[in-house]
């Protein structure tokens, strides 16, 4: 607003009197620049925004160990190769496991002998008692005798299973088709048995899942079937998917719980990708909105300002769903009308204004 002033002043010779004349003010105002937008009917979503990392589903990321210090003997698949069901993926040569397998077979033998003795014992003393020939004492010791013999077996028998169990170990085959993520040994290595000493790592790109880290705060609002924006940090990719679990139990201490996130449709992503996700907590529908931006805040009241007649309106809104980029206007607004979204902020009610082009 640019002020003029001009003052008049008489001759001071013998006209005190003209000392008490009022000064002459005049106003003039120079219209603000704003920009403005017209408001219409549209979606406000409120999110849940969290990072996350591309995950297999579980059950489809198998990281293979030896079941023992080992030798490789074959290990024909290099990093990238697709795998099926039943493809060899590692062959370990393991010299105690035969071995032992051998032993268990033996002990198993002799213990089935020792039941066959006890059981011929026990029908022929059976008979003798029968006879008159034995005596009972006889009879009840070779009874027991074959009970312990059928035990003995049934351990030799357990024994054999689990080293056959071990022994089958020595060859590892696909469970599930997918790609080699990673390889860390060649044929010839020496390996042990631990989960650190990886040798492969087969994963299933079809069955790929994000988990996100969800803040304690925003559990509560996540829920089974809730869209979900995937987004790739770097880059304009956005992928869909849907929540698939969220979380049942919160560790003590901890500020984020792991919720996990389907993909709508497949994905090239690689497992480890870093994203970030926006969950569709809550969607409104042909609803009034401006930019948040836009919203100016007294005390516990909100206010717009709307371009009328060049003229600045300040008026009174109810606000409801609330974003960071959008505010969802309940009261006060008529669709058409346009709202003051730059140089709105410190401008007067009924200021002068002139909208950019």
């Amino acid at each position: 607003m640019t002020l003029v002033r001009f003052a008049a002043f008489a001759v001071l010779l013998g006209a005190g009197a003209c000392a008490h004349n009022a000064v002459e003010e005049v106003e003039t105002t120079a219209a603000a620049a704003v920009t403005t937008i017209r408001v219409a009917p549209q979606t406000v979503e409120a999110m849940v925004t969290a990072t996350g990392t591309v995950a297999a589903a579980p059950g489809f990321d198998w990281t293979i160990t030896a079941p023992e210090a080992a030798r490789i003997v074959e290990l024909p698949k290099a990093e990238g190769d697709l795998v099926k069901p039943g493809d060899l993926l590692v062959r370990f040569e393991i010299p105690s496991l035969a071995t032992d397998v051998a032993t268990r077979r033996a002990e198993t033998q002799q213990a089935q002998a020792r039941v066959e003795n006890a059981q011929a014992s026990v029908d022929r003393l059976t008979t003798l008692v029968q006879h008159g020939v034995a005596a009972q004492k006889e009879l009840e010791d070779a009874r027991r005798e074959l009970a312990e013999s059928r035990a003995a077996l049934g351990q030799a028998q357990a024994a054999s299973e689990s080293a056959g169990v071990l022994a089958s170990r020595t060859v590892v085959r696909a469970r599930f088709p997918g790609v080699v993520a990673r390889r860390a040994h060649n044929p010839g290595d020496m390996v042990d048995a631990s989960a650190s000493d990886v040798i492969l790592r087969i994963v299933d790109p079809n069955r790929l899942q994000v988990v996100a880290a969800v803040a304690i705060p925003d559990v509560s609002r996540v829920q089974v079937g809730q869209p979900v924006h995937i987004l790739v940090a770097g880059t304009e990719s956005v992928e869909e998917g849907k929540v698939l679990t969220r979380p049942a139990a919160v560790q003590t201490g901890s500020v984020t719980a792991d919720a996990r996130i389907a993909f709508n449709s497949p994905t090239r992503l690689a497992v480890g990708t870093p994203v970030r996700v926006e969950i569709v907590a809550e969607t409104h529908h042909n609803v009034l909105a401006v930019p948040a931006d836009a919203v100016i805040h007294e005390d516990e009241d909100a206010y717009v300002m709307v371009a009328a007649g060049g003229k600045a309106q300040k008026r009174k809104v109810t606000l409801g769903l609330a974003t960071p980029k959008l505010a969802e206007v309940t009261a006060g607004l008529k669709a058409g009308e346009a709202v003051i979204v730059k140089g709105q902020q410190g401008l007067p009610d009924g200021a002068a204004i002139a909208v950019a082009q």
